[in-house]
């Protein structure tokens, strides 16, 4: 029970040990909420008259409070300094974060609630309203203080424990830890004991965040009709809860009711136009239904308001590209397509414009050029070993099927099958690229060997290390890896096998490092997998470094 925090008075807080952070583009409201700050006893100040500055402020340094402007000029905006912040992990669970603004327009504030500030202050601000705010909600952060190292270091089984004990001393917080226990325990892969913390908050008061936590929890299962029932619910009670409006569609898209998901996010993305993830979603599924006229305004407002936020990406560009081609207007197709390739460094950028040419010249009825682009993306693939993600792979694997070529998208389709090879839904979408190119025979046969693979190669690094030959187990499992990088199955049992080997070898340094580097990219992989955290916690017992990894990671990235 060393890590319990017991209640303090208000009186006994200490402001003048913590970092403070003061974000706002006028250096005269700077220089105010400093000097209230100082009033309060405040010594440790910094600020930042940007979000990019408030940004690499932020990776620098662990805050307690952070005072931040909605409107911060040019670049981004409080609400998504605060939105990379969370994303990026840069925010422990005890600090403070107040939004303070001139903005009461609703769809400002609502897009700024949606990333949960512990207040929002509208200016003009009065030093005694700064301190009252800020007193109330610091005690009530302040439970989860000795929580903050555990959960930095991604150890969340053990930071869940800790909320259990913490409850146990402080029951006026009890709600609030109950809260947090949840979150850690879904970050854990562990929803059954998510829910017995959610169903023991609403047996106290029915908060709209637990119910719509346990409707998470059912569809995660698969109980998509539950679900839909609760998050409609929620919304009936409170029509302004936007996460219950992106999980209703998510439900309905579960179910395959397309267009009752693309009507929900229709009416949420009108509500809050502001989230960069919600527009995306809207756009991508009403291109998929076809309803061009949406998809088009979806894509353009996405593309609009995501210039300076974490969320932007290149779907809304290629999505919007596809939109022109649709339309004809090839031109304009091509223009986004370059401007995607400009705006996006990333590997996969030039593969992923390429297809996209390839489906605007076949959608708008040009074969020729369309086969010309199947053609370019064979020599892509050859040039390029390392295979994309696996929405991508389908993709071109339906584009090349489409354009008259064979080999390449079944080498394409073998490869994700093989890293994921107990997936059944992912396989059954792969048998359907391969019934509309009319090979279903073909597809049966691939599906089946390749699922084969798989097993045969995880099986043997498993045997070797269960007889014994734990030496012989590491070197075949780095192989695996290497060979299916993105295999989950492979990837959870080398990190096993490097755990036993820390175990029963003694500390090695390198097998530890492995070890984590291996688990981290599971969770980049697929978050909120059970057997990562139970993993993550055997190697913190072993590896005193373990924390300072996941922290270089995260800064990295």
């Amino acid at each position: 029970m060393n890590d319990v925090v017991k209640p303090v008075a208000t009186a006994h807080v200490d402001w003048s040990s913590k970092n403070y952070l003061v974000v706002d583009d006028f250096i005269g409201i700077r220089q105010l909420l400093r000097e209230s700050l100082r009033n309060l006893g405040a010594r440790h100040i910094d600020q930042a008259s940007s979000g990019g500055e408030a940004m690499a402020l932020l990776a620098r340094t662990r805050y307690d409070v952070v005072l931040c402007d909605y409107n911060l000029g040019e670049g981004k905006n409080g609400q998504q300094v605060l939105e990379e912040a969370r994303v990026r992990n840069l925010l422990i669970p005890s600090c403070v974060w107040m939004m303070v603004s001139a903005e009461k327009s609703t769809e400002s504030v609502m897009g700024a609630a949606e990333h949960q500030p512990d207040a929002y202050l509208i200016k003009p601000i009065t030093e005694g309203v700064l301190l009252t705010r800020l007193n109330r909600v610091w005690h009530k952060k302040q439970v989860f203080r000795k929580i903050d190292q555990a959960y930095a270091e991604k150890d969340f089984l053990r930071a869940a424990r800790m909320c259990d004990e913490q409850i146990a001393v402080d029951k006026v917080h009890e709600i609030e830890l109950l809260r947090m226990k949840a979150l850690l325990l879904l970050k854990s892969g562990e929803p059954g004991k998510a829910r017995e913390a959610y169903e023991r908050v609403l047996q106290e008061r029915e908060y709209q965040w637990a119910r719509t936590g346990l409707a998470k929890i059912r569809m995660a299962n698969g109980d998509y009709e539950q679900a839909r029932q609760i998050f409609q619910t929620v919304i009936s009670e409170n029509r302004y809860y936007m996460d219950a409006y992106d999980n209703l569609a998510r439900a309905y898209a579960a179910m395959g009711q397309s267009e009752e998901a693309c009507n929900i996010l229709e009416r949420a993305s009108k509500m809050s136009p502001n989230s960069v993830t919600r527009q995306r979603e809207l756009g991508a599924l009403s291109l998929k239904l076809g309803h061009v006229g949406m998809a088009e305004k979806a894509f353009r407002k996405c593309i609009a308001i995501g210039e300076y936020s974490v969320n932007k990406s290149p779907e809304p560009y290629l999505g919007l590209a596809r939109v022109c081609g649709l339309k004809n207007d090839t031109k304009e197709a091509m223009a986004l397509l370059t401007t995607a390739q400009r705006e996006f460094t990333a590997d996969l950028i030039g593969l992923r414009a390429k297809i996209t040419e390839g489906l605007v010249y076949h959608e708008s009825g040009d074969y020729r050029r369309a086969r010309k682009a199947g053609d370019d993306l064979e020599e892509m693939l050859k040039a390029q070993p390392e295979r994309p993600d696996v929405p991508t792979c389908m993709e071109m694997a339906s584009l090349l099927f489409a354009v008259g070529v064979k080999e390449a998208p079944v080498e394409l389709l073998s490869y994700v099958i093989r890293n994921n090879h107990d997936n059944m839904v992912l396989l059954d979408e792969v048998q359907r690229v391969f019934d509309k190119a009319r090979l279903s025979e073909e597809g049966v046969a691939l599906i089946k060997a390749s699922k084969k693979e798989a097993s045969d190669l995880m099986n043997q690094g498993v045997l070797l290390w269960k007889t014994g030959k734990l030496e012989e187990a590491v070197v075949w499992m780095r192989d695996a890896r290497r060979e299916l990088p993105n295999n989950l199955r492979i990837l959870f049992n080398c990190a096993q096998i490097l755990i036993s080997h820390l175990q029963q070898m003694g500390y090695d340094e390198a097998i530890a490092l492995e070890a984590t580097e291996v688990l981290l990219h599971v969770d980049k992989v697929q978050p909120g997998q059970q057997r990562f955290a139970q993993l993550m916690e055997q190697l913190a017992a072993l590896c005193p470094k373990v924390g300072e990894i996941v922290a270089q990671q995260d800064q990295a990235a």
